[in-house]
């Protein structure tokens, strides 16, 4: 590559980094947010909160490398029209379409991105972060050892704990059972321990009471206790697994039997080959969001007020294009052999960038009158 295209390919790529790490916070903070409130809301410790953020990063990533590559574009465009650089380069003989080859190779590489996250790390991300949840639902610690707080773990069961001492022994626990239609069953005990056997979680509870209140005649009988032991597995859902989703599917897998892949997720064929041919457009995307960013800021030439109306412009068809993407996939989904639609949106990013790349290398310019009238 000649050393303009280097300049040019460098300041890309910097300004693409930059982009791509403010929207990745941003799309990152608010997620960790939402699940701060869902993990530690239910009693899991700060480590499995980052270890979800962590598998939920490359998603977010993926969702953001377009718009990273589009700004980035856009801003550099911008700046070297401001600096004239463009004008210059122009004057010496390099046409739009000559100007667009480093942005062309800048849109393979975020293409080449896009498709290591959309082929690989995403679908596996996915299928461990699903594996993780389902690991975590039914976790009896997280769901009943927090202290100083009334838990209801399954309906018609209070759970509270006073305090949790170092060694697992917890003090001053409170049981209500009121599952039984009829009796009521209320647990007091100074000290418990919660252990595990072959048949599940089990709940020792030692120097207790137990108080059975049978509602239909208002009998109270009282039981004090040396040790009593009560299952809790019956509080906390047993772990399942679920059936696959598509997104967490390999592409080799889809691709080798998409028919196959649909049944296995309970899917139609439609939605099988959107997943898999979305994959592949999703990188055209990055390359079409290059090349619309830097034709569009081509149009109009260089001018003292900057190229703003441009920047809108480019922010208007891409916006279009994200229309085109949606509308394409009810169709598809509804009938697998329209699967070609999914390009359609890259085709038509394509074809604005060829037209605007045509336009600001012949110009439009208006016939001039002949002095005098005409001949």
């Amino acid at each position: 590559m000649q050393r303009f295209d280097r300049y040019l390919l460098v300041q890309l790529m910097v300004l693409f980094g930059f982009f791509a790490l403010v929207l990745v916070s941003v799309y990152w903070v608010n997620r960790a947010v939402i699940l701060f409130d869902q993990l530690i809301a239910d009693g899991h410790s700060a480590s499995v909160f980052l270890e979800f953020t962590a598998l939920s990063l490359p998603n977010v990533i993926r969702l953001v490398l377009p718009m990273a590559a589009f700004a980035g574009t856009v801003y550099v465009t911008n700046r070297l029209s401001n600096d004239s650089e463009l004008t210059v380069m122009q004057a010496t003989g390099f046409s739009p379409w000559r100007l667009a080859r480093p942005v062309l190779v800048f849109g393979l590489i975020v293409a080449g991105m896009m498709t290591i996250l959309t082929h690989f790390l995403v679908p596996q991300s996915l299928q461990q972060l699903r594996e993780r949840e389902i690991e975590i639902s039914g976790s009896v610690s997280a769901r009943l050892l927090r202290e100083g707080a009334f838990l209801h773990p399954a309906r018609g069961v209070t759970f509270y704990i006073r305090d949790i001492t170092p060694d697992g022994e917890l003090r001053d626990v409170f049981l209500s059972d009121r599952r039984l239609a009829g009796r009521s069953v209320i647990y007091t005990a100074d000290r418990a321990f919660l252990m595990r056997d072959d048949d599940g979680p089990k709940l020792v509870m030692l120097s207790g009471q137990a108080q059975t209140l049978q509602t239909d005649n208002q009998r109270l009988s009282t039981t004090t206790f040396a040790d009593l032991t009560y299952d809790v597995s019956g509080l906390i859902e047993p772990a399942t697994a679920k059936r696959p989703r598509l997104s967490h599917m390999s592409t080799l897998k889809l691709a080798a039997d998409p028919q196959a892949a649909a049944d296995e997720a309970r899917r139609d064929l439609g939605q099988a080959l959107e997943e898999l041919h979305g994959r592949v457009a999703q990188a055209l995307l990055c390359v079409v969001a290059a090349l619309v960013g830097f034709s569009a800021l081509l149009q109009g030439g260089f001018s003292r007020f900057g190229v703003g109306k441009q920047i809108v412009g480019a922010i208007f068809l891409l916006v279009i294009i994200k229309l085109i993407e949606g509308a394409v996939s009810d169709p598809v989904r509804a009938n697998a052999r329209l699967w070609p639609l999914i390009y359609l949106p890259s085709a038509t990013g394509f074809a604005m960038a060829g037209v605007m790349l045509h336009l600001a290398a012949r110009p439009f310019r208006p016939r001039r009158r002949a002095a005098g009238g005409t001949a």
